[in-house]
């Protein structure tokens, strides 16, 4: 079958996942909260593993093969996720024709490509996963016709705050709700839902300015859209590793690996006098307490030891803790 992005959360709530899905179209948002709800559908259906390959080569496939073949570590259903350009080549596409075919109760396929080409569409492993799964293409998202004003702007923006599919499902109805041209701000509010998007990023951005109120909005987010804890918890270690720098007196600029955004490093240097005051020692044992949770060591809910660690971590005092 063929999916389309608004009638993806319906399908994905009917029960059972299909076998297979591809996503494909090069609005890279777009594609990732496709993506993230169906793992979560396939997490709530007991697929509790997963695995990621990035095949470029003729060999990569043989391995995909291979490790689709062997069983599961632990014996557990698993999602079975492979990227790629999308162009798969005889060997790739025989391939995927067999992990399609032998998709089902332990494997679920779930395919991420960029747009595909008319030629590509037409292959037979693509074929063969509308015939048992579901493709998913996600078009690029198009001008709306209309001539907003920044206070329009302004306030589109805070209502759906990062979440682009949010951006795009509000556009398309102020598309029906108001006349093509000028679109201001009264319109905006009559027409458009609070649809907030939490992310990791926006949690870090809320601990590292000390916004109690809004990381515990986050957290409570994260969970909601069934988020990995263990990628929460990556955030606020992250971010308190950042901090420390800062204590040392680093500079976030010259830090190894990926560089920070102008926006993250000037947040941080804003934060380095809090820094200073940060109980790092307690802070670094709540971040323990909460990883030991997530891998069943340690008894208790690691979302409520992530408020904690949040909490402290904005600066709010907590007695008998």
């Amino acid at each position: 079958m063929k999916l389309t992005l608004e009638a993806l959360g319906s399908h994905l709530r009917q029960g059972k996942p299909a076998p297979a899905y591809l996503v494909s179209g090069d609005e890279d948002l777009l594609v990732g909260e496709a993506a993230d709800a169906i793992r979560a559908a396939a997490r709530a259906a007991g697929y509790g593993e997963r695995e990621v390959h990035f095949p470029e080569r003729v060999a990569d496939w043989a391995d995909i093969a291979a490790s689709a073949g062997s069983m599961s570590l632990f014996g557990d259903r698993r999602v079975l996720e492979i990227r790629f350009s999308g162009k798969a080549g005889k060997e790739g596409g025989a391939a995927l024709a067999r992990l399609i075919e032998t998709a089902g109760d332990d494997t679920l396929l779930l395919v991420i490509t960029p747009r595909l080409e008319a030629a590509v569409q037409a292959t037979a492993w693509v074929k063969a996963i509308e015939a048992r799964g579901a493709w998913l293409p996600v078009w690029e998202v198009g001008r709306a016709g209309l001539e907003p004003t920044a206070d329009a702007l302004a306030l589109l923006a805070a209502r759906v705050e990062g979440n682009l599919l949010a951006a795009q499902q509000e556009i398309e109805k102020l598309r029906l709700l108001v006349p093509a041209g000028r679109l201001d701000a009264a319109a905006v509010m009559g027409a458009v839902v609070h649809s907030a998007r939490y992310d990791v990023f926006a949690l870090g951005e809320a601990v590292v300015t000390g916004d109690a109120v809004r990381a515990a909005r986050v957290v409570a987010g994260l969970r909601g859209e069934g988020v990995e804890p263990t990628l929460v918890l990556w955030s606020l270690v992250r971010e308190l590793r950042n901090m420390w720098s800062l204590r040392r007196g680093d500079d976030p600029a010259r830090r190894p690996g990926p560089r920070l955004p102008p926006a993250q490093l000037a947040a941080l240097e804003r934060a380095r006098p809090r820094a200073a005051r940060l109980p790092f020692a307690r802070l670094a044992s709540r971040a323990l307490r909460a990883d030991r949770m997530i891998k069943g060591r340690l008894a208790g809910d690691p979302w409520d030891e992530m408020l904690l660690l949040c909490a402290e971590f904005c600066g709010t005092r907590l007695r008998g803790t």
